[in-house]
């Protein structure tokens, strides 16, 4: 059966996690799709969920009132949606909209970050994920800034 905690078991983020810590992970997960075209949030929305994309792309975008929406990039299958979640305000800062069918599991931030700060254990392995997301983004972003203006 395709549960939310079989997909966290088979997402990359997640690989390594105990089956312990993915179970409890898995209570505050759920599936979720979104039509081409459609918006998984906006900027300035409360930061609620954090994705994990199974299948589609999603584009992530700004939006400048003289040029329309900018994409910065583009996610697909396998990767994680939603790299501001961990520290307040708890605030988009960006769009985020389905460029096709996109399949994600969602995670609930207020009850990861309750169940983050109740089992030290996983709170440590996910920030470790979490780090190291951060930093493949920042590389992307240099990359295209470099791109860019270089």
């Amino acid at each position: 059966m395709d549960t939310p905690e079989s997909s966290l078991t088979s997402h990359p983020f997640f690989q390594g996690l105990t089956p312990r810590h993915l179970s409890i992970i898995g209570e505050c997960a759920s599936r979720v799709n979104f039509q081409a075209g459609q918006f998984l949030f906006r900027e300035q929305e409360e930061a609620a969920q954090f994705y994990l994309i199974n299948h589609g792309q999603v584009a992530v975008e700004i939006f400048r009132p003289r040029r329309g929406p900018i994409t910065i990039q583009t996610l697909g299958e396998g990767q994680a949606l939603g790299w501001l979640w961990f520290d307040k305000p708890y605030h988009w800062h960006y769009d985020a909209r389905a460029v096709q069918l996109t399949r994600a599991t969602a995670l609930e931030v207020k009850s990861l970050m309750h169940i983050c700060e109740q089992d030290h254990e996983l709170g440590y392995a996910l920030m470790k994920r979490y780090g190291h997301m951060l930093a493949v983004q920042f590389r992307v972003i240099t990359l295209q800034m470099a791109d860019m203006y270089g």
